[in-house]
């Protein structure tokens, strides 16, 4: 997790006030949203659990990055990405603002009563030390949006006899082919039931599981895969 550094005593006070006793940085290292997906095998984001004070610091640098916004839009924002699952209220929204920019990771730019943020150089050279974890953050956003139509589209259907429609409903609404949900569900109940394994078998797991992930990441060659079907 970053950690945002703190302006004197004052600073410090309205931190705690607008966040809690964990301050800004939204409690104990890994209390926030990404520490609950990457511990819970990124399932962890739930409508129960919040982003941490930091994650959404985070993530309203990257949106002030694209280009400059109100508040307003932030949250339009972050509701669009999501597809509806994630929309913070003003009152998260807005002291988040305000604590960037007397970080001096944003400025302001006021329109009466209104105010428009835009991306400050320290707050570019924030992002950019904390760039991969923004885009994990804004593909976990993607991740819960895709999820919540699928299940929408899967559970709102499981009563048709028409199972095969049902799955390319669920497939057109999330961009997920059945087949891959079903690997992810078969995935979870392997390591379900290897749960009292003892060490070498974790290590034997784990090797396989790094492996995967590896050969996941890697991007596909289409240019030799469409030459070798030819």
């Amino acid at each position: 997790m970053m950690h945002f550094p703190f302006h004197g005593f004052a600073v410090a006070h309205r931190a705690k006030h607008w966040f809690g006793p964990g301050g800004p940085r939204g409690g104990r290292p890994g209390r926030g949203w990404m520490g609950g997906w990457e511990g819970m095998g990124g399932e962890g984001f739930t409508r129960g659990r919040k982003f941490g004070a930091d994650e959404l610091q985070l993530m309203l640098l990257a949106l002030l990055e694209e280009q400059p916004r109100h508040g307003y839009e932030l949250i339009k924002a972050l509701e669009a990405r999501s597809n509806g699952f994630y929309s913070p209220s003003p009152g998260v929204i807005y002291p988040a603002l305000t604590y960037l920019e007397e970080l001096d990771y944003a400025t302001v730019e006021a329109h009466g009563n209104r105010k428009r943020y835009h991306l400050a150089e320290a707050g570019r050279a924030h992002l950019d030390a904390h760039r991969e974890q923004a885009e994990l953050l804004f593909a976990a956003l993607s991740h819960a949006a895709r999820k919540m139509a699928w299940m929408k589209q899967a559970w709102g259907g499981a009563d048709s006899p028409d199972g095969a429609k049902n799955d390319a409903d669920a497939e057109a609404a999330s961009g997920w082919l059945k087949e891959l949900v079903e690997a992810r569900h078969a995935l979870k109940r392997a390591l379900l039931r290897r749960t009292d394994a003892d060490h070498a078998e974790q290590r034997r797991i784990a090797a396989i599981l790094r492996r995967a992930a590896a050969e996941i990441e890697q991007q596909p060659n289409r240019t030799s895969g469409q030459e070798g079907e030819a």
